[in-house]
């Protein structure tokens, strides 16, 4: 149970939308120390994330959605990466004793949907934008790392972003 009401509406607003299209699964516990995802997705191949905009094209790999109601600091944003690689060395050693490949396309990627983030964080992460194929206000950190910051407030303001608009504040 959250304290905090925007994480509790994030999660179950995220929740209601992408469930009709995926496995939705809320406070996911990743193995060792304890610790928890906001929301872990893996899609439905079926689904129909078109209807989601910006946000049914992010989830069309597996991935984790972790939602800041403030600009996130750079150690909640490590904790994330932590959250992200703990997963990621989970369904690896799963696929290891079932005997199966994994590639590196099978693991989930991490989606940070920071309300605003500065300039000063984004690029103290190295994350750019890659405006040919994601629209401003998504920042990849490096390939590698499998995780993108969403500043929200510097979406453009659209019907495909609009889903992931309503988690901004004020007038966002």
């Amino acid at each position: 149970m959250t304290r905090q009401p925007h994480d509790q509406f994030a999660k179950q607003y995220l929740e209601e939308l992408l469930s009709t299209i995926g496995n939705v699964e809320i406070s996911r516990e990743i193995a060792g120390e304890v610790r928890l995802v906001d929301i872990s997705f893996v899609p439905n191949p079926t689904g129909d994330r078109d209807i989601l905009g910006l946000l049914g094209k992010m989830v069309a790999t597996p991935c984790l959605l972790e939602p800041f109601r403030n600009q996130p600091s750079k150690t909640e944003i490590r904790n994330c990466i932590l959250k992200l690689f703990s997963l990621h060395s989970e369904l690896q050693r799963r696929a290891r004793r079932e005997d199966e490949e994994l590639s590196e396309n099978e693991l989930p990627i991490l989606w940070i949907l920071a309300t605003s983030t500065s300039t000063a964080l984004v690029d103290s992460f190295g994350a750019k934008l890659e405006t040919n194929n994601w629209p401003v206000g998504v920042y990849f950190l490096a390939e590698s790392l499998k995780t993108a910051i969403v500043a929200i407030n510097q979406l453009p303001v659209n019907p495909e972003t609009l889903w992931l608009r309503i988690l901004g504040k004020g007038t966002t």
